[in-house]
């Protein structure tokens, strides 16, 4: 591995250049006027892995925009990781609070600023340049090893689960590897194993035909805002317990490992509330703030309309009410069953007075692989050997769905193997990249598919 690493580390410079090429491209997804700069990004890293000894490179059309495709399939014997990463960025709105142009990789005090930085484009460059170190130094990977990037992640991934399923023999492989998560903190590697799932609910309620004047209908009629109030107030109780029977019956019990994992973590609960602006933090009791995030199920309130908001007073009892609920779920939640438990429940408490509508939205399965997966560990090795820094083993409490979809259609643990920060700014103005861990993150890479490698004559 020693030529290997010197190749990484005396390319440095090249890597730059060829970042800041990528990251010029104004690859977003959301918007139909960027089309051509989204299809375009994709020839350029299809062009990229090709240059770097990436065989049946492609990229195929879909009904958006196109994914891309590229393997080495040589290492006979050795397992089959495939790497999923996204070439599609955010839309850099509001242009005026960049610190510099969006699309012009800017280098300040070691971090690179441009839109997609980190969120993907830096993070998809750290495994292709560590798979150029391999080809180019010894000719060869220790790996079998696939790239699916799409162009669509910042858009849902519409038409990405439906490749996967229909491909699922052409992309089989003994793990799904995706760089596109951040450390825990600044110079504290880590590997994330968990992540909550979602269900997203609407409640509509309507009281009248119209809106009424609050002195001549006022305490005949229900007042949908007062009655989705009283809905509201019974989804938890004072502790941050959620009311919804049947809600937690499916909860995955935290292991003791896990908490001693979580309690060994440099966490400050008093510089997390400040970090927030929150006078006081909330939650179930019997479990830390880090196992609350990570590792519990939660309910918010997303939004509530109601009635009148403009300046002013208007004395009116509105007709209609709505509130949107999103609720984080943890391993062996299913999305589908709660929110059902959740329509249920809402329509029990809901007065006569109203009529009620609980409309599923959206949802995602959580997704967790044990941290004592072999390779798990195979990632927590090759990180510390990238960063000089034994990682520590994290959930986070977003969601990613496609991790999910990926281990339910390839039936193979996930490992999230990411380089970001938390102060990285992903979809804010200044978004960056730190270059140490860029770099760092090459060297790791590098290592990780030497250890992946290893797993199969341990």
């Amino acid at each position: 591995m020693n030529e290997v690493v010197d190749f990484i580390q005396t390319s440095r410079d090249r890597y730059l250049e060829e970042l800041k090429a990528f990251l010029a491209i104004p690859s977003i997804s959301a918007l139909p006027e960027n089309a051509a700069d989204v299809r375009r990004a994709a020839d350029w890293v299809a062009a990229e892995m090709a240059r770097i000894g990436l065989e049946n490179v492609r990229v195929i059309d879909t009904p958006g925009h196109p994914l891309v495709y590229g393997d080495w399939l040589h290492a006979d014997g050795a397992p089959t990781v495939m790497f999923y990463g996204h070439y599609d960025v955010q839309p850099a709105d509001p242009i005026e609070l960049w610190k510099s142009p969006p699309f012009e990789g800017t280098v300040r005090d070691g971090e690179i600023y441009a839109r997609g930085a980190c969120d993907d484009k830096g993070q998809v460059l750290i495994h292709l340049k560590a798979v150029e170190a391999h080809l180019k130094k010894t000719g060869r990977l220790p790996i079998n090893f696939k790239v699916l990037l799409e162009g669509e992640e910042e858009v849902g991934s519409v038409n990405l689960t439906p490749y996967v399923h229909e491909h699922r023999d052409e992309l089989a492989c003994d793990m799904v590897l995706i760089s596109d998560t951040e450390m825990f903190d600044r110079g504290v590697p880590s590997i994330c194993y968990g992540l909550r799932g979602l269900a997203y609910m609407q409640i509509d309620l309507r009281g009248t035909s119209q809106d009424l004047h609050s002195g001549v209908y006022g305490g005949a009629v229900a007042n949908p805002a007062n009655v989705l109030a009283h809905i509201i107030a019974q989804l938890k109780d004072k502790s941050g317990n959620i009311k919804i029977p049947g809600f937690y019956d499916d909860v995955r019990v935290l292991r003791d490992e896990e908490r001693a994992e979580f309690k060994r973590l440099p966490f400050n609960e008093k510089a997390f509330k400040k970090h927030i602006g929150a006078p006081k933090l909330t939650g179930e009791r019997a479990y830390s703030v880090l196992e609350r995030v990570w590792a519990r199920p939660s309910l918010d309130v997303n939004g509530l309309l109601a009635g009148w908001t403009g300046e002013g007073s208007k004395t009116v009892i509105g007709a209609t009410a709505m509130a949107k609920v999103s609720m984080r779920l943890v391993p062996n939640q299913d999305p589908e069953k709660i929110a059902k438990l959740f329509e249920d429940y809402v329509r029990k408490i809901a007065p006569k007075t109203v009529e009620v509508k609980v409309t599923y939205l959206h949802g995602g399965l959580p997704w967790m692989c044990d941290f004592d997966n072999v390779y798990v560990q195979a990632a927590g090795r090759a990180i510390e050997k990238g960063f000089n820094k034994k990682p520590v083993f994290t959930r986070e409490g977003g969601s990613i769905p496609i991790v999910a979809d990926f281990q339910r259609e390839l039936n193979v643990p996930v490992v999230l193997f990411g380089f970001g920060l938390p102060d990285d700014n992903l979809h804010a103005p200044n978004e960056k990249f730190n270059l140490g861990n860029f770099y760092n993150g090459i060297v790791a890479s590098a290592f990780l598919y030497e250890e992946v490698a290893a797993t199969r004559t341990a």
